[in-house]
């Protein structure tokens, strides 16, 4: 609320500005302009106001296509801008020309694709559990790590539901933004965790999902059973999963948790 409040300094129709925003980026336009006036000279201001409003406009909605799954298949965005000086106001015009890991016509086959899996997975009378597991077992049975291309820092496909569902291969960030659009469109919330992940080799960044069951959420760590051909991180609680996965600061919050409440016991034992 309060960002949202200090967005109204530069916006009278902040809401309206952040809901083009979110339909552009998830059409994948090349270029987003925004154009506001101010009495102020807010030029120096121009960063820190685009980086509210893309914040805002890649958050959860009830869309499968946006959140987490918009936000982890882009990498970030340039910022041109410029400013006409009136005889009392500032006018300023922002192009944001953002990274995108897929095109448009990349992810409609990846929504004709999801529809396709789901509607051989899912039956009538399936509970949340099965329907996670069924999911679940799906991914892991259809997609390998990518062991090609996991150290190249310029290869983004890697990182995106596409290239799990057509190449078969991806790495933590692919699998995690899979897994959360298939769990989203069958009907189960979700999120995309992200934070450091501890093994024998050292530490890395890593994502992972939650999922909620009966009122509870359980974390699933399909990146690393794969790996190891194992079931030993599907729906977890926190005390058995924090010991080798921990969080980045904004998914362990009092705030996050109280609006993705975990649950303290596995599901499977």
């Amino acid at each position: 609320y309060e960002v949202r409040k200090d967005l109204s300094v530069y916006f009278s129709n902040a809401d309206s500005v952040i809901q083009s925003m979110r339909e552009a980026f998830r059409e994948r336009c090349p270029e987003i302009s925004v154009e506001y006036t101010s009495h102020g000279d807010s030029m120096d201001d121009i960063p820190a106001v685009m980086s509210e409003l893309v914040k805002f406009a890649m958050s959860e909605t009830d869309d499968p296509c946006e959140g987490d799954y918009m936000y982890h298949q882009y990498g970030g965005y340039s910022l041109e801008y410029s400013r006409t000086d009136g005889a009392d106001s500032h006018a300023y015009t922002v192009k944001l020309i953002p990274e995108y890991y897929t095109d448009a016509g990349q992810e409609e086959q990846v929504t004709g694709s999801v529809r396709s899996i789901l509607a051989e997975l899912q039956t009538g009378g399936m509970t949340e559990a099965e329907r996670v597991r069924a999911i679940y077992d799906y991914v892991y049975e259809n997609v390998k790590y990518d062991k090609v291309h996991a150290k190249n820092p310029h290869y983004h496909l890697k990182t995106t539901a596409y290239a799990a569902l057509f190449n078969g291969c991806a790495v933590c960030q692919g699998f995690s933004v899979l897994m959360y659009r298939l769990l989203r469109e069958a009907g189960i919330n979700a999120r995309v965790i992200t934070g450091t992940a501890v093994n024998d080799k050292g530490s890395e960044y890593h994502a992972w999902n939650i999922a909620e069951i009966d009122g509870k959420y359980y974390n699933i760590d399909i990146t690393w059973d794969v790996q190891r051909g194992t079931h030993d991180y599907l729906l977890k609680s926190d005390s058995s999963f924090s010991a080798d996965h921990i969080r980045d600061s904004e998914y362990r919050t009092e705030e996050f948790y109280e609006k993705y409440p975990m649950s303290d016991k596995d599901m499977y034992v």
